[in-house]
Formats: structure tokens, sequence, C-alpha cells
């Protein structure tokens, strides 16, 4: 941090913890899973207005849990550039920062919109495959801004960190994982609770999608700053209804290849 003001540098960081999105996680117990009772429709605060059941074991749980550090040090980073740009270090970090000062500029749904478009035509969609050589890699914000490319988790990770830096608030925002019925594969995006209702941020669209408007999905999990819930597995958001085998993949982990 030598690159900073000392003073200037301690302000930054609390800032930044300000942002952290997962709490302590020292007592999870990696091979538990917690039974919960599912909470009753009316009641749920989810997107899609569905009953979840908290996870604390699984795929999504672990890739979860192993991109919160990376997470938090990328918002450290982006606060302190956010405090002194001119001494910030990373073209990247400050390429994500110029989609946050615009929609800064920006209230209600026209924020939400801005940083959905500026991202979509930040990263270039690449599998993970063509990317790293391997499936199903959760890359942190920076890193994505550092490669110009990602997959669709990729692009709600970014949106999450950037919508959270412009100032939405972490109670109003999710991560979704949903079973494409139509494609047979699993999908990522980000979700943003605006005057009571959830909007969708898709990297295949540039328009917002509200979650009672999404079709032909099957929503397995949802992500916020602290917790991995899983939908109960009945749901279809359509009245066209996937194979029998689309549905027990859709179940098990739904981290098969994301598009």
């Amino acid at each position: 941090m030598g690159f900073f003001g000392q003073s200037r540098g301690w302000r930054a960081i609390v800032f930044a913890c300000s942002f952290a999105w997962l709490g302590p996680m020292s007592g999870l117990k990696a091979e538990t899973h917690v039974a919960a009772t599912p909470e009753p429709l009316a009641k749920s605060t989810e997107p899609f207005g569905l009953s979840t059941t908290a996870l604390e074991a699984g795929l999504v749980h672990e890739k979860w849990l192993g991109l919160q550090h990376r997470f938090d040090d990328d918002m450290v980073q982006l606060a302190l550039c956010d405090g002194d740009r001119e001494r910030c270090v990373s073209p990247a970090a400050l390429r994500l920062l110029a989609i946050v000062d615009a929609a800064r500029q920006r209230e209600g749904r026209a924020k939400l919109g801005e940083i959905n478009r500026a991202i979509n035509l930040a990263i270039r969609s690449m599998s993970d495959a063509a990317q790293y050589g391997e499936t199903d890699v959760w890359a942190s914000p920076i890193s994505s801004f550092v490669r110009g490319a990602g997959d669709c988790e990729d692009y709600a990770i970014a949106k999450f960190a950037t919508l959270r830096l412009a100032g939405i608030a972490p109670d109003d925002l999710r991560i979704l994982i949903m079973r494409d019925a139509i494609r047979g594969e699993d999908h990522a995006v980000a979700a943003v609770r605006l005057d009571g209702r959830w909007l969708t941020l898709d990297n295949r669209r540039m328009a917002m999608i509200e979650d009672v408007d999404v079709r032909n999905h099957r929503p397995t999990f949802v992500m916020d700053r602290g917790s991995v819930r899983r939908y109960a597995p009945a749901t279809l958001l359509s009245d066209l209804a996937p194979p029998a085998d689309m549905l027990a993949s859709a179940v098990s982990t739904a981290t098969t290849s994301f598009r």
C-alpha cells in the first residue's frame, strides 16, 4: 500500500471492509447439510417468492466460500483506487470503477440498467474450458476485468460487486443459479431488489427481466453476502416442463457447464 498515504489508506480499508459479503465461516462444517424447514411461499423474501433451504455443504457452497477471500481482496483494492484514482496501479480496477461512476449518476432502474449493459459490454463471453482449460472457475471481479472475458457466473459476480460499490444495499443483492430447460445447462445471473421487486441482470440480454417474467428456467440456488440457499426442486418457471433427466441434474449440484 505504499502508493497511498497512510491515513487515506486506512480510511479506505475501513470503507472496503463494510462491503464484506460473507460472515464468519468458522462455525460451518463441510460435511453438514442443514435440513431447515422451508419458508412459507407467501413470506419468502428471495427472488421468485419461493421457499428455500439453507446449505452448509455441496459444490455450490464450496465455490461460494472459495470466492470469498478473493472477492474481499478485490473490494479493498477497488476502495483504495476509488479513493485515489491517480495512484491506482490496476487498470482493470479503474475500468470497473468507471462503470461505478456512471451508475452513481443515475437512480433506480436506470442505475441498475447502466451496470447491466456496461458489464455485458466490458466482458467477452468465453467458457472456462477455453479460458482456463478447466470447468467451473468462479473469477473475482477484477480478475474478470483483467482477462476481459468470462462466462455467466463471472458476469454475475462482477455485477454483484459493481452494484454494491454503486450504493445498492447488500440485502437487496443476490446471485441466482437456474437450470435452462431449453438449452439443458445451468445459468447464473445477478438479481437486485428494487421497490420490492426482483430484477435479473443477465449477460444474455441488455434488458432487465423481473423474476416473475422469467420463463423456461428452474431456479436451483440463490446466494447473498452470507449464505447459500437451495430452492425447492419442484419449481418450474414456465409451462414447459423439462425432461426428467434434466430435472435430476438441476436438483443435484448445478455446477456443470455454465454459459
